[in-house]
């Protein structure tokens, strides 16, 4: 998104904002009736009403909805209530529903190239993902990849840095990693499965059960936030980090592009201006909530909180370098795609090195 395009939105949220409920604003033009209002359904990939995950969603319906004035009014359907969390893709594709919320590294299997846009392995953090998406190019890239699907997607979210996962058993160098059965998806996946693991594609719901029933080893899902309300402590022992599989993840949300055409520009401009919102707070929301959370799990919950060795990260480093280069072999548009990103991170390191020197 241009810099000129994200001020049109965000002018046109706050002037549809101050309108709030009334039926006129102080031009005179009609904000909403009850003939003319637009019903959209937006479909996720998170337990309905999931803290922090499913609550975004909502928070972004919400923000449309008032933005508009009463002109827009969508609905949020969780995970399962109208179509499962790995079809949202699918749903929002075909226009069955105008929107959905979730993460671009589960359609991996359809589109390599879709994890670059939420977390690539030692890759960008939610900082330097937002410079790359709304600055660097990254979001037409995004777009343009998404286009022939008749999506349009937009950065819906960040969780921040994640946690490596919850295992049942020590990890103590990469020997401990031959066989382990563990739910990582996108690329973190991938180089597990080459390090000698099995990853296991399982949505967010359905986690709990299988670690507990031991259908899995270990798991990781967002962090000490989320990881707290689904009680994963109570099934496994052993809380590794740092979070190399997804260290800044950005979250998505997508429209139906023949949608989100069909409105006056001034509500697709509303659009846009809520899904930049929604990134922002959700990322404000973990950076607070997941401290509080490791607090809780360490002190009340007595979860060993450990961190993965060196050996262990040297190879998922070594192995994910390989990975990402060969993500970029798919396609004209996948070589841009990984070359914006690998310029972007370049730049970002030499600035980190300056910035981030305390």
């Amino acid at each position: 998104m241009k810099r000129r395009d994200f001020v049109a939105a965000a002018g046109a949220a706050t002037l549809l904002t101050a309108c709030g409920e009334s039926k006129e604003c102080e031009t005179g033009s009609a904000v909403s009736t009850s003939k003319d209002v637009i019903k959209w359904s937006m479909v996720t990939t998170w337990p309905p009403g999931f803290q922090g995950l499913g609550t975004g969603a909502e928070y972004l319906a919400e923000q449309i909805n008032k933005m508009s004035g009463g002109r827009m009014q969508v609905k949020v359907y969780g995970a399962g209530e109208l179509v499962p969390a790995l079809q949202v893709f699918d749903a929002v594709s075909s226009g069955s529903v105008q929107m959905g919320h979730g993460a671009s590294y589960y359609w991996k299997g359809k589109l390599p190239a879709a994890s670059f846009f939420s977390s690539v392995p030692f890759g960008l953090n939610a900082q330097e993902m937002n410079g790359w998406l709304l600055q660097g190019g990254g979001l037409e890239l995004w777009q343009e990849l998404y286009a022939p699907y008749d999506l349009i997607p937009m950065p819906g979210g960040n969780t921040d840095i994640q946690m490596a996962g919850w295992f049942n058993k020590e990890i103590n160098s990469i020997e401990d990693i031959q066989g382990l059965k563990m739910r990582i998806p996108g690329l973190g996946g991938e180089v597990l499965k080459r390090a000698g693991g099995t990853p296991e594609l399982i949505a967010g719901g359905e986690i709990f059960s299988a670690l507990e029933m031991g259908r899995i080893d270990a798991a990781e899902f967002v962090g000490p936030y989320n990881d707290l309300a689904f009680g994963f402590y109570k099934a496994a022992k052993y809380y590794y980090y740092p979070g190399w599989q997804e260290p800044g993840t950005t979250l998505e949300a997508i429209i139906n592009k023949t949608a989100m055409q069909e409105l006056p520009e001034d509500l697709q401009a509303v659009v846009k201006a809520a899904c930049l919102s929604a990134n922002v707070m959700m990322l404000a929301e973990f950076s607070q909530k997941n401290s509080e959370a490791l607090q809780t799990l360490v002190e009340q919950h007595q979860v060993e909180v450990k961190r993965l060795p060196q050996d262990v990260l040297d190879r998922f480093e070594e192995i994910s370098e390989q990975l990402v280069v060969e993500q970029s072999q798919g396609s004209e548009l996948a070589k841009r795609i990984y070359q914006s990103y690998i310029d972007f991170k370049a730049k970002s390191v030499e600035w980190k090195k300056i910035s981030q020197s305390l």
